[in-house]
């Protein structure tokens, strides 16, 4: 009755969906700024961190202080990476909120809104089944209310998967809190030498501390490892006993680098073409209306920039993967599980994306 492209057109622009609400109102707050001046300037003239510093003093403009507080009312308990606990909250840190207002600051083309995008994704979403409607009349009223009764649940469905991840970040939210209160009272006690070093010891090992244990040279230790590591740019998802990495193999077998294409898995059907803009971490990031975002993987916290994304390249995960659901809600061209795209893309390289088979072209 359908295809997979005809199915991913109904999946687009579903309601209901905490984040891509989240979206739309940090889209709305950029909105309302725009319509002062000095606070465009100051986006203009200052570094997301600079502002971050202005927003913690309480010196930024009414509006914009006012307006990224009442956002981290609601949304303050996300993050980048949220699911690691030793990682902060935009609450503590919103360096990356503000680098997404100046992003979408600078967008001035009104069909690229976020807001218009998203309605017109919709709009697609229901013309399209409407003509599966109309389809599967063909084989019989039944089937056709039928087929009309399960996409319309669909559409009213899909968008609340991202209910429980929402309800669970806020009550992991709260547990940081309460354990960076232990790690603070650790610090003040000479056991650790930051509040943050609690995130570096274990349950275990914070009731040994507690009790009077000195835990500062074991944490400097863990740090200079957890740094080493951070310095990686691949990290095998599947390793056997022997020390083999099959995807590798796979991919050189396959020749994923060579002749100028790239294959990986199709994610989000469509065709386009544009300038990379390779990252590794959202914060503080800025993509240009129309860039292609190639990212290693994505969570909730990425989502901002994916509307001002004209496609989506990531070098992990799969058609169920977070990137590639939120790529087909919001109607961009994706490809995922790309072995080796952070090795041959770079930033303003001239790419086309072909979501619906897969491949990645470079110029």
């Amino acid at each position: 009755l359908a295809t997979d492209n005809e199915i991913q057109v109904v999946r687009r622009g579903l309601p209901y969906n905490p984040t891509t609400e989240m979206d739309l109102k940090l889209w709305h707050l950029a909105q309302r700024l725009r319509a002062e001046s000095t606070i465009v300037t100051l986006f203009h003239d200052k570094q997301p961190a600079q502002l971050a510093q202005a927003y913690r003093t309480e010196s930024l403009p009414p509006l914009l202080q006012q307006g990224l507080a009442d956002f981290l009312s609601l949304y303050g308990h996300r993050g980048v990476a949220e699911i690691d606990l030793g990682l902060p909250r935009w609450s503590e840190d919103p360096t990356y909120l503000l680098g997404m207002l100046a992003n979408y600051l600078a967008l001035n083309d009104p069909d690229a809104a976020p807001d218009v995008q998203f309605q017109r994704s919709a709009q697609e979403a229901e013309a399209m089944v409407q003509t599966l409607i109309r389809r599967a009349r063909r084989h019989g009223w039944l089937r056709s209310q039928l087929t009309g009764f399960c996409l319309h649940r669909i559409r009213a469905l899909s968008g609340l998967r991202e209910v429980p991840k929402f309800d669970f970040v806020l009550l992991m939210a709260g547990a940081r809190r309460h354990l960076l209160a232990i790690g603070e009272e650790l610090a003040h006690s000479r056991r650790l030498e930051a509040a943050e070093d609690i995130f570096f010891i274990t349950l275990k090992e914070t009731h040994e501390a507690l009790a009077g244990q000195d835990m500062r040279a074991l944490v400097r230790e863990r740090r200079a490892s957890y740094e080493r590591e951070l310095g990686r740019r691949h990290i095998p998802r599947i390793m056997l006993s022997d020390g083999t990495e099959p995807e590798v193999t796979l991919t050189r077998e396959q020749g994923n680098d060579t002749d100028g294409v790239l294959k990986g898995a199709p994610a989000s059907a469509g065709v386009v073409s544009g300038k990379a803009r390779v990252l590794l971490d959202p914060t503080g990031a800025r993509l240009e209306p129309g860039e292609i975002l190639v990212a290693p993987s994505t969570d909730p916290g990425w989502t901002p920039l994916f509307f001002t994304a004209s496609g989506l390249v990531m070098e992990m995960g799969g058609p169920m993967s977070h990137g590639a659901i939120v790529a087909r809600e919001y109607g961009i061209p994706a490809v995922v599980g790309v072995t080796g795209a952070l090795e041959h893309i770079t930033t303003g390289q001239q790419i086309t994306v072909d979501g619906s088979r897969g491949i990645i072209t470079l110029a």
